[in-house]
């Protein structure tokens, strides 16, 4: 299964200006783009990254990410094809294909509002618009019109009159990031890689790029003192528990555990208390790392990933919050190429739930590499704790966008918007052409769709500093 982050290279207009007047300021979005005639969705057929594959219209689900570069707006494939109009054709007709980006003005669009979050598209080279072809389902170009087949709603468009907006990063030193919305706050948590815990909440996303860090908690037992890494909070019975990763100072890998905090009660900036090490009650042989829980079928686990030559994910059931019920069973193993990159590793896993689905997110590759990336596991029935009851996509499903200078996107959570409406991914990436594995990785945070079977659809990672529409419902 693949996720397209197609190329459209675009200049803004304002929404609620006249067609073909100048563009205001190019601000970067991620959207769905549908026909206002069909209200069906620009597409690429079967998820091919063909070159020359015409783009259709069909039911939503594929998001396009605008990520303005000056006046214009780039988004592109894994493979780095663009919208183009095939052969820089001017005639009526020409199809509107994907083709590997070259920067020619067939591959350059202007966006002329019409309505709000509507839009003709033109292409700049032949000053005609993407337009929907009759019943059949191929995209062409035609002479520019406000009829409905060659206008699109843009509903990620963030020009709407005081909708309101963030940019990336949310926290310039915050590798592993794990971020909840609750009772009308963010809460943001990351690596400190050292002795203490530490939290940040606001009320909006904005407002998590200049909080401050509060200590929640100062790690002193002897076995988990130092290096606290990868930390996540979860609410569960009424309580928070925040699981993390911490070994012996100075940094040992071989020491590295998971271990458990209790709250007192439903602040998840606590305060905690130590609740326990989550050891392997059979086979605690090796480091653990990268603590998640997963809630499926009434039963509750603990996924991680650790050491058995490779870098397998793990998941273990347990009988309440802070207590193993079982030895860890093997999850995932990193069997395809994109998952070796630098090392052969499967980390990072996180459990992402929808209309009865169950998907569980993961790292692959090593994270000091450009490629890290994520990878999907999908639930398909059965016994959780064996991994013939999880089906892996055989392509990642998030990866480095190098035309938004945007490398090793992985580390990832999951969250809703205030209101509830929408689904958001928060992740850790740099701008390190080379990457790396260290605090100098940013927290970002961007919103997903959903495709037409039910599978996320993330998109590409958005670059530095463009502006996006806040979560709804702040």
């Amino acid at each position: 299964m693949r996720f397209f982050r197609i190329v459209v290279v675009m200049v803004l207009l304002a929404a609620g200006v006249v067609p073909g007047s100048a563009a205001a300021a190019a601000v970067s979005f991620t959207s769905t783009i549908a026909n206002t005639g069909t209200n069906n969705c620009v597409s690429v057929p079967g998820g091919a990254s063909t070159a020359g594959l015409q783009l259709t219209q069909a039911a939503c689900g594929q998001s396009f990410s605008f990520s303005a570069v000056g006046d214009l707006y780039a988004v592109n494939t894994p493979t780095g094809n663009c919208v183009d109009v095939y052969g820089a054709s001017t005639a009526d007709n020409a199809q509107i294909i994907q083709w590997p980006c070259n920067n020619q003005n067939n591959q350059r669009f202007q966006l002329r509002a019409v309505g709000t979050n509507t839009f003709q598209l033109a292409a700049v080279h032949s000053g005609k618009c993407i337009a929907a072809n009759g019943t059949a389902a191929g995209l062409i170009q035609l002479p520019c019109a406000t009829a409905a087949a060659r206008v699109w709603r843009l509903a990620g468009y963030p020009g709407t009159p005081g909708g309101k907006t963030f940019t990336n990063p949310l926290k310039a030193q915050g590798p592993d990031p794990w971020l909840t919305y609750h009772n009308g706050n963010y809460y943001l948590a990351t690596t400190t890689w050292n002795r203490t815990i530490t939290m940040r909440k606001a009320t909006t996303l904005a407002g998590l790029a200049t909080a401050t860090d509060q200590v929640i908690f100062n790690l002193t037992r002897p076995n988990g003192a130092g290096t606290m890494w990868a930390p996540e909070f979860h609410l569960i019975n009424g309580r928070w528990y925040f699981y993390y990763t911490a070994g012996q100072e100075p940094y040992n890998l071989g020491t590295q555990r998971i271990h458990v905090l209790e709250s007192s009660g439903a602040d998840p900036m606590g305060p905690y208390a130590f609740k326990a090490d989550l050891l392997d009650p059979t086979a605690d042989n090796t480091w653990e790392l990268d603590p998640s829980i997963l809630q499926l079928n009434g039963k509750l686990y603990l996924l991680g990933t650790y050491y058995n030559g490779s870098q397998p994910n793990f998941i273990r059931e347990l009988s309440n919050p802070w207590t193993a019920a079982g030895s860890r069973r093997v999850l995932s193993t990193p069997s395809y190429n994109w998952e070796t990159v630098g090392g052969a590793v499967n980390e990072g896993a996180e459990v992402l739930q929808r209309n009865g689905k169950t998907f569980i997110i993961f790292s692959a590759s090593h994270c000091s590499t450009p490629d890290y990336k994520l990878g999907m596991l999908t639930y398909n029935g059965g016994d959780p704790l064996n991994s013939s009851s999880w089906v892996k996509s055989s392509t990642p499903v998030f990866q480095r966008n190098n035309a938004a200078g945007v490398y090793g996107p992985g580390h990832n959570g999951f969250f809703k918007s205030p209101d509830g409406t929408e689904d958001w991914i928060v992740y850790h990436a740099t701008t390190n052409p080379n990457g790396n594995c260290d605090l100098n990785r940013s927290t970002r945070a961007q919103k997903f769709t959903w495709n037409a079977d039910g599978t996320p659809n993330f998109g590409a990672p958005v670059g530095l500093g463009v502006t996006l529409t806040a979560p709804s419902g702040e």
